[in-house]
């Protein structure tokens, strides 16, 4: 019996495919793009909100220490210059980045903000986004990101932001919207609330970009500012009674805020509970109402102001969700809560103080939630206002004679200010007082009698508040 032919392999010896050359292996993104790259997907296609998301996901998949610090970098810094990224990536691709699909499209704008805005080697920021491209598509996609990113990276900032900005002479709001990524509309905002002080305009759209201090707020009667400072090991604030600011951590895990004797809460939003504190009212009786009340920081430290005179706060809250994190953050306090649409309430008029702190754009907190600038739209400012307009008239209505109304927005633009105030002034019988002498120690909040904070003016929030008197 004659063995098998040289050079035929034996029907029972397993066979090697043929292969040809062996491709290279792709590397799937280390964990902190990976997050990153996870949450702008969220944002984009799930209206999420990226400073809930990522410190989720990080805490999920165990990402800590330095990994951590560069996932939240490059998060929160995609997210708030996502439109001059586009425009970018839309110049350097030579199409409109809306043709793009928007999975490659994030990953794009991941590559490109490496490139622009962080230390990381050129090679590795356009390697790592390109492998990843042929994980999530093709060859053919992986190709078209890496022409984009190279393009991309043979210039610096600057250089794009020099031939795509609007000229600043003649359009300075749009080159300073585009040089310091907001869309125009928001920029033209803030310049008409600015009014005589447009001047500031950079100052105010680069403030947005700044990590904010943790700001926390003692409780009254509880805590004093120092006493607070000297257990967290922060700073007294500033401007109100209550603040400390905090050099970094989670405020969360602060045994004085554990233990309900602090609030982490924006120094702007503790001077707005305090000024409906101050607001000079005769006769007052103890009822004081908070009208938009969740999720409660306002009335938390409006209920703990009260308590020092006697006085009683009934809290109002739409949502049944936030209406349980009023009642959570007031617990101990004399403090009621009710879930109902603060402008048909079922409530008894004669309130003494109302606080009305009304839904709004959150223009004014731009810095916080870095995808915000992009997500809100000019179409969005007629519904509010409608909606504004009716719970400060609503608030009015369930005030006594003499009595005052404390009306605040997180947001300068002047639909959502000026314009709701000066419509109830004219339809109801109310007076403004001079917001600006509820809010002392704090200066530079404008020609009165409303009060306009500004991140870098204050430090805090571009909170508004206008104060008036039912007559």
């Amino acid at each position: 019996m004659t063995g098998p032919q040289r050079g035929r392999p034996h029907r029972d010896r397993p066979q090697r495919p043929q292969t040809g050359p062996r491709k290279p292996r792709r590397r799937p993104l280390d964990p902190a793009r990976r997050a990153a790259f996870d949450v702008l997907q969220a944002v984009s296609q799930r209206d999420a909100y990226a400073n809930l998301a990522l410190p989720a996901l990080l805490a999920e998949r165990g990402i800590t220490g330095r990994d951590a610090a560069f996932a939240t970098e490059l998060t929160y810094g995609t997210c708030r210059v996502r439109g001059l990224l586009d425009a970018i990536i839309g110049a350097a691709a030579q199409r409109s980045p809306d043709t793009i699909n928007p999975v490659l499209l994030d990953l794009l704008r991941l590559g490109s903000y490496q490139l622009l805005r962080t230390r990381v080697e050129p090679h590795a920021a356009v390697s790592t986004t390109v492998e990843q491209a042929a994980i999530e598509f093709d060859s053919a996609r992986a190709g078209f990101v890496n022409g984009v990113l190279r393009t991309i990276s043979t210039r610096d900032e600057q250089s794009w932001t020099a031939e795509l900005a609007p000229s600043a002479e003649a359009d300075p709001i749009g080159h300073a919207a585009f040089v310091h990524a907001h869309p125009r509309w928001i920029a033209q905002a803030f310049a008409d609330a600015l009014g005589a002080d447009a001047g500031e305009l950079d100052a105010v759209l680069a403030s947005d970009d700044e990590r904010p201090r943790v700001h926390l707020a003692a409780r009254p009667g509880v805590l004093t500012a120092a006493e607070l400072a000297a257990a967290v090991g922060g700073e007294v604030g500033r401007y109100s009674p209550y603040a400390v600011y905090l050099p970094g951590g989670d405020p969360g895990q602060l045994e004085p805020v554990r233990a309900g004797q602090a609030l982490v809460q924006d120094e702007g939003s503790q001077l707005v509970a305090r000024a409906c504190a101050l607001a000079p009212v005769e006769g007052d009786t103890g009822r004081w109402l908070d009208l938009c009340a969740g999720p409660g920081g306002k009335t938390a430290l409006l209920a703990a102001l009260a308590a020092q005179s006697g006085a009683r706060v009934t809290a109002v809250e739409q949502a049944p969700h936030r209406a349980a994190m009023v009642s959570e953050n007031t617990r101990g306090l004399n403090v009621e809560v009710l879930t109902a649409d603060g402008r048909d309430s079922g409530l008894q008029p004669g309130f003494d103080r109302v606080l009305v702190d009304v839904p709004c754009t959150g223009l004014g907190a731009l810095r916080r939630r870095p995808e915000a600038r992009w997500r809100r739209q000019p179409a969005d400012i007629p519904a509010l206002a409608k909606l504004q307009r009716e719970l400060l008239a609503a608030a009015i209505g369930l005030t006594r004679p003499g009595g005052v109304v404390l009306y605040a927005t997180c947001s300068p633009h002047l639909a959502e200010t000026v314009g709701v105030v000066a419509d109830a002034v004219r339809r109801h019988p109310v007076r403004a007082l001079d917001t600006r002498e509820l809010f002392a120690p704090a200066d530079a909040l404008g020609n009165g009698p409303h009060v306009q904070l500004w991140p870098h003016r204050h430090g805090t929030d571009a909170m508004f508040a206008a104060a008036l008197q039912v007559l």
